[in-house]
């Protein structure tokens, strides 16, 4: 018998980024005991961090594992290295991405290099987490997307999020791998939600996911664009119009294998970030796919991003620097607009 008219359906269980973000360390440090914290004001005592990513982790493990810390980046960093030599898996918040660049001695000339140096001997398990973006009005001192500048460090893992399972999987997979890895977390998306993720369940470092698939066209990215995409992609599948959308996840190491067997299925490439243009991770994906499947392709590889200017802090010029859904859709279009020909 069917159920009555009036009977509802219990609806799916959601979170946001937040909480996925305060769920894997919680999980993180529930899991393993050298797992500990560093940053600024991330106690309870001092509010569990401007973005309460860390409130109640304080209070639950103590702070001998949640540590809030003088403010100065360097002192953050340099701790979390040491820490890291020690035995420890640290987790060291730098509270925007553009105070990233006060610690960098730190970060490029030892924690990503100590490994090599030392003959694989040496391990930093750090984990570097941090948050930016544009189109708060935050200005061009509290806004860059810096992921490129840590791509091209040998030895550092990036990564970037686009959904909040994926937040909680990629934050564990990060605290522990045995490498210091880079997570980006996205300012203007932290009260977006999603389904909520499988309790202690990791994923890996450096492997894309293919978040939609399709045939006509496939759109590569990573962070808050896939989700322009995936809504963008929705709109055109009305149209007849079959959009694939791989999300890296993992910038670096790049999973160049996904992004090539699905642009070789279609045959036409739209690569998207935040960043500005030039010189940015999408120049790298772009030249990887052309100097792989030139043959194939079936259109020019077109990039997607921000202009090469600061950030403006007025609300009207920021939102002619940041990319736009429509110049995605655009580029599709456009290399649509070969379809007949080849």
């Amino acid at each position: 018998m069917s159920a009555p008219a009036t009977a509802t359906q219990a609806k799916p269980e959601v979170i946001t980024f937040t909480e996925a973000f305060s769920r894997a360390l919680h999980d993180a440090m529930e899991m393993d005991p050298s797992v500990i914290m560093l940053g600024e004001d991330i106690a309870d005592e001092e509010g569990g961090g401007i973005f309460k990513v860390t409130k109640g982790l304080s209070t639950k493990f103590g702070t001998e594992r949640v540590k809030t810390t003088p403010i100065s980046e360097q002192a953050i960093v340099g701790a979390a290295i040491g820490a890291s030599l020690a035995g420890m898996r640290p987790v060291a918040e730098i509270m925007l991405m553009n105070f990233i660049t006060v610690p960098m001695d730190q970060i490029v000339n030892h924690a990503a290099k100590l490994r090599f140096m030392s003959g694989g001997q040496t391990h930093v398990p750090i984990t570097i987490r941090t948050r930016t973006g544009a189109g708060a009005g935050t200005g061009g001192q509290h806004s860059d997307m810096l992921e490129a500048w840590f791509a091209h460090v040998a030895g550092m893992k990036v990564v970037v999020p686009s959904t909040p399972a994926d937040a909680y999987g990629l934050l564990l997979g990060c605290i522990f791998d045995d490498d210091p890895c880079l997570f980006i977390e996205d300012q203007l998306t932290r009260t977006q939600t999603g389904p909520v993720p499988v309790k202690g369940e990791i994923i890996p470092l450096g492997k894309a996911h293919v978040a939609r698939e399709g045939k006509d066209v496939t759109v590569v990215g990573y962070g808050r664009p896939i989700r322009d995409a995936m809504v963008l992609a929705d709109k055109l599948a009305g149209e007849g119009i079959s959009v694939e959308v791989v999300d890296l996840r993992t910038v670096s190491p790049m999973d160049t294998g996904t992004v090539l067997k699905s642009v070789a299925k279609t045959g036409r490439a739209v690569v998207i970030h935040e960043a500005p243009r030039s010189f940015g991770c999408g120049a790298e994906i772009a030249a990887r796919i052309q100097e792989e499947l030139f043959d194939q392709l079936k259109a020019p590889v077109l990039r997607v991003a921000s202009r090469d200017v600061t950030v403006p802090f007025s609300r009207v010029l920021e939102a002619e620097y940041l990319y736009k859904a429509s110049g995605i859709e655009a580029a599709i279009r456009r290399t649509l607009e070969k379809r007949t020909q080849k």
